[in-house]
């Protein structure tokens, strides 16, 4: 595809780095304790139109991303690639677009399904992604399995659960 080079292309082909220095490779290489503890990942793996709060050195995601996206599914199959690490992450597993919830999946190691807390917020930025960057059946998969999941085996709050039920849109 002969889409502009942008940071945040340049990233997802692993041909940069993000603010901090770190290739796409290494992050999703890190450990579960790593990814619950840095804040400043999310957005690059999983870009929106709004500029995040917590991390004002990633890039939005603009048209010419979403174009890309759109065009190149090698971009698409890396887009893949972050939520398969995500989703271990929260102790969820991917098949196609069938996400469930792997056998070891508790409230003591995957704190998303207590009520409130960051990984909430990352959910609702990875579900909005997803639909934003032309993966609109992953975005509606995985929305529908953390509410499901949330609210059969965890705590998950209402207000969460009203995030993600909206963030797909």
């Amino acid at each position: 595809m002969s889409h502009h080079s942008t940071p945040l292309i340049d990233f997802y082909r692993g041909e940069a780095t993000d603010h901090q220095g770190r290739y796409i490779d290494a992050i999703w290489a890190l450990s579960p304790f790593w990814l619950e503890h840095t804040h400043d990942y999310i957005q690059w793996l999983f870009p929106i139109p709004e500029v995040g709060r917590f991390n004002g050195f990633a890039p939005p995601l603009t048209d010419i991303e979403r174009d890309a996206f759109k065009d190149d599914s090698a971009l698409r199959e890396r887009q893949r690639t972050s939520l398969d690490v995500m989703l271990s992450f929260l102790g969820l597993a991917r098949d196609g677009v069938t996400i469930t919830a792997q056998p070891g999946l508790n409230m003591r190691d995957h704190i998303w399904l207590k009520a409130g807390g960051h990984n909430h917020l990352r959910i609702s930025r990875m579900i909005r992604s997803l639909a934003h960057c032309h993966q609109q059946a992953l975005a509606l998969a995985l929305q529908e399995a953390v509410v499901r999941i949330g609210s059969e085996q965890g705590i998950v709050s209402d207000a969460s659960i009203q995030y993600w039920l909206s963030a797909h849109q």
